[in-house]
Parts: C-alpha cells; sequence; structure tokens
C-alpha cells in the first residue's frame, strides 16, 4: 500500500471524529472581529428620538456612540443584536431589522472591525430603563443628535432612509406609537418620519380609507378640552387584509 495515501486517509478519520479539528483550518486567514450596531429610534408623541450612549473606553473615549458590541462564537448576528439590546437597556421583543454592514479598512481605529447595523423601533414612554448599565444613555431629538464616532452618523442617516421608506409602505410606524394614540400624535409621527409637513384633512382621509384602526370610545383629554379620540392599530385585521385581498399599505 501507499503509505502517503493511507496516511492521508487516517489524516481524514481523525478530522471527521474530532469536528473542533476543523477550525484550525482557518488559522492562517486574516482574522477580524464582528461587531454589531443599534440605532434605537424612539417616538415621545412629538419628536423623532435617537438613544445615544457616552463610551466608557478607548478608542475615542467619552464621546457620543450608537450602542454595540462584539458578535459571540455561540450566536448568529441577530441573536448578537438581541443581546446587545437587552444587555444594555433591557428591552426585548421589539421591532428590529439589520440595515446594512460596513467594513472600510479604517472605520475602527482600535482594530480591523467589521460592524453589521441594525435598527429598533419603540415607544419612548412606554419603556422605562431599569436596572441597566447604560447610566450615560440619553435620548436625543434626531434633528439635534451630537456627532458620532467612527461611521456611526452614515449608520444613522441610512437608518432614517430606511425608516423612510418602510413607514410608507409597512405599519411599522405604530412601533413608535403607544397602544393608544390620537390621530394627531399620528400625523406628527409621519411628519417627523418623512420630514415634511403633511395635510390634515388628506392625511386623515388615507388613514381612513385604510380601514384598519379602531376608532375608541376613550379620549385623551389632555390635548384640549374636548378632548381628542383614541385609535388602536388592528393587526389582525391588517394582516388578514394582506392575506385575503392582497392588500397594500400605502401612505
Amino acid at each position: 500500500m501507499d503509505f502517503s495515501i493511507h496516511k492521508k486517509i487516517i489524516d481524514l478519520e481523525v478530522v471527521e471524529e474530532d469536528p473542533n479539528m476543523q477550525l484550525n483550518y482557518y488559522q492562517k486567514e486574516d482574522q477580524v472581529l464582528l461587531a454589531v450596531d443599534c440605532i434605537i429610534f424612539g417616538f415621545d408623541k412629538e419628536k423623532l428620538k435617537i438613544l445615544l450612549i457616552k463610551r466608557n473606553f478607548d478608542p475615542e473615549k467619552g464621546k457620543w456612540s450608537l450602542i454595540g458590541g462584539f458578535l459571540k462564537k455561540t450566536e448568529d448576528l441577530d441573536q448578537a443584536a438581541e443581546r446587545v439590546l437587552e444587555t444594555l437597556t433591557g428591552l426585548n421583543d421589539i421591532y428590529l431589522e439589520q440595515l446594512h454592514t460596513y467594513s472600510k479598512i479604517d472605520r475602527d481605529p482600535g482594530q480591523r472591525t467589521i460592524s453589521v447595523a441594525y435598527y429598533a423601533l419603540i415607544d419612548v414612554d412606554n419603556y422605562r430603563f431599569d436596572g441597566i448599565q447604560i447610566d450615560s444613555a440619553h435620548w436625543f431629538d434626531i434633528k439635534e443628535a451630537p456627532h458620532l464616532i467612527f461611521d456611526h452618523n452614515e449608520m444613522i442617516e441610512k437608518a432614517k432612509a430606511r425608516l423612510k421608506r418602510r413607514a410608507l409602505t409597512k405599519p411599522i410606524g405604530f412601533e413608535l406609537l403607544p397602544e393608544k394614540f390620537t390621530m394627531r400624535q399620528l400625523q406628527n409621527l409621519y411628519e417627523c418620519i418623512l420630514d415634511k409637513k403633511l395635510d390634515k384633512r388628506n392625511f386623515i382621509n388615507k388613514i381612513n380609507s385604510l380601514d384598519i384602526l379602531v376608532k375608541l370610545d376613550e379620549k385623551d383629554m389632555s390635548v384640549s378640552r374636548k378632548g381628542a379620540y383614541l385609535y388602536v392599530f388592528d393587526k389582525d385585521k391588517y394582516e388578514k387584509k394582506v392575506q385575503e385581498d392582497g392588500f397594500i399599505f400605502k401612505i
């Protein structure tokens, strides 16, 4: 028997018996870090907000940053983003969508790092950050946010553009509102997302034509003496209309 061939067969059998040895195949390849950064949008019934954190380690210590962290060997990217959000803010079960991958060689002066950006949507009033490790976190008006480290400003701009496109064709805007909201609050939200004023009558007619809101008997009495009727988004009705009627959400 050709002993060189026999040795190759033995080597293959060893690899099959110990899958962990396969990790050694890539030791000679360049190693880079993989991070996730989260753009967290919030709405306080009047303005679109973004949650930022003051960085407490180098490089760029003391400067404002998005919330982020590094991928662990035991998780995929979505799990990493969910872990970072829950660990640093206590939030879970919220709208979270992968946005874009950033891989410029010099984007992080600390070490070669590739970052996958996600954006999340929450209602500011209904979420209280309790018992979390994020003392330096702060909500900023999206138009008054400070300059951020690395390419985080670029991430925010891309997230804003994605949110605008999604909000025009999907009911994701309701993720930013409390369960019960007024029509004025809904219009405020869309004006903030689209960054333009909307005609009140046209907006209300358009929303009513979609037939996916339920008008309640309750009123928000804080807005005026007469108050304003409250509405809720009927998610079940929306999904049924999409499945049965080919319904298209469009603002």
